[in-house]
């Protein structure tokens, strides 16, 4: 992998557990001094932009979100060299106006993680 590029890392959300057209692909062990992230992190290339996939609920969706050890995911990621990350999620509605596979931009946010520890220091 070229280390002069930008390495973009992504992590799936809910429903994205893996990518295509991805070439060079190789799912690695990583671990950090945080403890071990979600899953094995996903490496290659995809239209000559190196990636690190990351599945954030594992690739068997068995992490519940106050389970999920961020700091891991995030420190792993840059100890591979990812220098941006894009973060993927998907929830649900009760508002009966906003149907499955529309985009909304949140202006409003509850943390129901709240069972875990909130920062890195």
């Amino acid at each position: 992998m070229n280390a002069e590029k930008p390495f973009l890392g992504i992590i799936g959300g809910s429903g994205i557990y893996d990518l295509n057209d991805i070439s060079e692909a190789k799912w690695q062990s990583v671990s950090s001094a945080f403890g071990d992230p979600s899953d094995k992190i996903l490496t290659g290339i995809i239209n000559d932009i190196n990636i690190a996939f990351l599945p954030r609920h594992g690739k068997s969706h068995n992490l519940l979100p106050s389970n999920i050890n961020y700091r891991a995911n995030i420190d792993c990621l840059k100890s591979l060299g990812v220098t941006d990350i894009i973060s993927l999620s998907a929830v649900g509605s009760l508002k009966e106006s906003i149907k499955p596979g529309d985009f909304v931009i949140i202006d409003q946010f509850i943390d129901r993680t709240f069972a875990r520890i909130k920062n890195f220091f």
